[in-house]
Parts: structure tokens; C-alpha cells; sequence
């Protein structure tokens, strides 16, 4: 029997404070990766806004040092601060995991890239995969314990729509044989971000920690596609056969990560992906809305988390 989708009262035009207007996150510790910029750096602000206390992880310290004191509130108890989170480096992620310390009750896995030119980290491993997946699968399984810890944890992936348009390349994760496409390596990138969650969720489950992954929407002034111009016409940012074009600003663009990190709307809610604050229906060619089958697969989730726990350990990386 099918069940229902998970609605709330907000939608593509909510703000991120409006989502958490009211809710006190007093006590609250939140970790929120790329949150110098754009959508990271809202999702963050209304997060301690709301009372918690907040460490974005960035790859720009010094950024990420102004970016904590012009976000944090004038007043009230939420606070934030940055701390050196580098995803492209694995050394970077295991320093940030190993240095934290207490619970941990929300992660958001917002920080990302898209459409790079070819480019492998130090392991040679894909940019793109190793950014956007790897790095966020490593501070996740590396910040496990913390996350068991607070006994009611979210984590929050963002993926993007364009996971519709490519699953993993299992065979080939880092395209050392296959032609390397840029649009093709983001899909393949933004599709582990929801395998992540898919296969996260079922394993953290007793530990009483929620995963789920979300579409932030088409944005306006983020740093994302900084690599590539004009975005409006990326072929991997949206269906190529949509009509639908809006776009959104940055406190929309980070109303459902707000939305699955700290809303009581949401309790208990797992394994799911979410747009413009409501659980996502099957995508429909056409419309650009929707995830993909192959994003949900429990046995892709399973063989992705496999493979990079494998890659992770010929680093000496080994995920909880």
C-alpha cells in the first residue's frame, strides 16, 4: 500500500525564518557545511536566530571567520562560529570530525559544486564526487557518534534536480575510462546525496537520528555556478524539457533545509526527499519537480555506501 507524502503549511515561496518562526532551538547544536554563502549561510543565521549554536564548516577560513560574526545575532542565545571543513580533503574532514566534541543534534550537508572542469583531489578522485558525496560522507559517518549522542539528530543533504538526469556510475565513480562530462559527474553526485540518506536512514535508525535529502530550488545569486556563467540554461540544473522556470532567492532557496533541520513539522520524518517544503512526489518528465526511482533504490543506496566506505578506508578514513 502506498503511503502519503509528507505536506506541510509552507511552500515554494516561504522564507527559511518563516519556517522556523516560533521555534526555540535553545540548547541546540548545529553544523552547517558551506555556510559562508548563499543558501549555507541563511540556513545557518536562521538556525541560531532561532536560538541554537551553530559551526559552519568552511574551506575559507577567513571567509568563514566574517561571514560567523556578521550572521550571529545581535541578541538572544544563538551564536556562530567557523571552523576549517575543507570536503575536498579528507585530511581536513577527519580533523574537523575528530576535533568536535559533545552531541551534535543537526548537520545540514549543504556545501557543494557544479559543473566543474575535470579536476581529482590528492586520492584522484572526481571533484564533483569527491566534494559533494565523499566529503559529506565522510564528516557524516565521522560525526556518527555525535549525532547518536543527541538522541533525536537530523541530517539534512541537499541534492539538487538535477539527480534526474544520472544515477551513479558505479562501474566507474571517478571517470578514469569513461569520457568525462560535467553535467554528467554534478548528476552523478546529486544522486548520491539522496542514496546517502536513503541507506543513512535505514542504518541510524535505532540511534534515533533522521536522514533526508532536499531540493533547494533554482536560486539567484549563489556562488554554484561559478564555474559556468549563466546557469539558466544548465542542462543538469533543471529538466531540459520543463517549462518551469522560477527561480527563488536565497532565504527561499533555504526555507526546506530549514524546514528538515529543526521544524517540528517534520519529527520523526526519514529516508525522504523533499522541495519547496513538502516531500517529493515520483519525477515526470516535463515538470521539474520530482525524484528519481533510481535515487531511492535501497540496493543502490547500499552498494554507494559500500563503495565509499571502501574508498574512504584506502585513505585510513574508516566511516562508523
Amino acid at each position: 500500500m502506498s503511503r502519503s507524502l509528507v505536506t506541510t503549511p509552507f511552500g515554494a515561496l516561504s522564507t527559511a525564518a518563516e519556517v522556523l518562526t516560533g521555534v526555540d532551538l535553545g540548547g541546540r547544536r548545529a553544523v552547517v557545511t558551506g555556510g559562508a554563502s548563499g543558501i549555507g549561510r541563511e540556513t545557518a543565521r536562521v538556525l541560531a536566530a532561532a536560538g541554537a549554536e551553530v559551526t559552519i564548516g568552511v574551506r575559507d577560513l577567513a571567509a568563514g571567520m566574517r561571514a560567523a560574526e556578521e550572521i550571529t545575532p545581535a541578541s538572544g542565545p544563538g551564536s556562530v562560529r567557523a571552523a576549517l571543513a575543507d570536503l575536498a580533503d579528507q585530511r581536513s574532514v577527519r580533523a574537523f570530525a575528530d576535533a568536535w566534541q559533545g552531541p551534535l543534534h543537526i548537520l545540514v550537508l549543504n556545501a557543494g559544486v557544479m559543473a566543474t572542469p575535470l579536476q581529482r583531489t590528492r586520492e584522484g578522485w572526481e571533484m564533483q564526487f569527491a566534494t559533494n558525496h565523499l566529503g559529506h560522507f565522510a564528516l557524516a559517518t565521522g560525526l556518527h557518534g555525535a549525532l547518536a549522542a543527541a538522541h533525536g539528530a537530523r541530517v539534512v543533504a541537499v541534492s539538487s534536480v538535477g539527480h534526474v538526469n544520472g544515477d551513479v556510475l558505479f562501474d566507474d565513480v571517478n571517470f578514469e575510462r569513461h569520457p568525462y562530462d560535467p553535467w554528467a559527474a554534478y548528476s552523478q553526485s546529486k544522486t548520491a546525496n539522496v542514496l546517502f540518506t536513503v541507506e543513512a536512514a535505514r542504518r541510524w535508525a535505532p540511534d534515533q537520528v533522521t536522514v533526508n535529502a532536499l531540493n533547494p530550488g533554482r536560486i539567484t545569486s549563489t556562488r554554484l555556478g561559478r564555474h559556468i556563467g549563466d546557469i539558466s540554461n544548465s542542462p543538469a540544473s533543471f529538466d531540459a524539457t520543463s517549462t518551469d522556470v522560477s527561480w527563488k532567492d536565497i532565504a527561499q532557496g533555504a526555507a526546506t533545509s530549514a524546514l528538515l533541520a529543526a521544524s517540528p513539522l517534520v519529527e520523526g520524518v526519514t529516508g525522504r526527499y523533499f522541495e519547496d517544503c513538502v516531500e517529493a512526489g515520483p519525477h515526470r518528465p516535463g515538470i521539474r519537480r520530482g525524484v528519481a526511482a533510481h535515487a531511492l533504490d535501497p540496493d543502490r543506496a547500499a552498494r554507494l555506501w559500500r563503495l565509499s566506505t571502501d574508498l574512504l578506508a584506502t585513505t585510513g578514513t574508516v566511516p562508523a
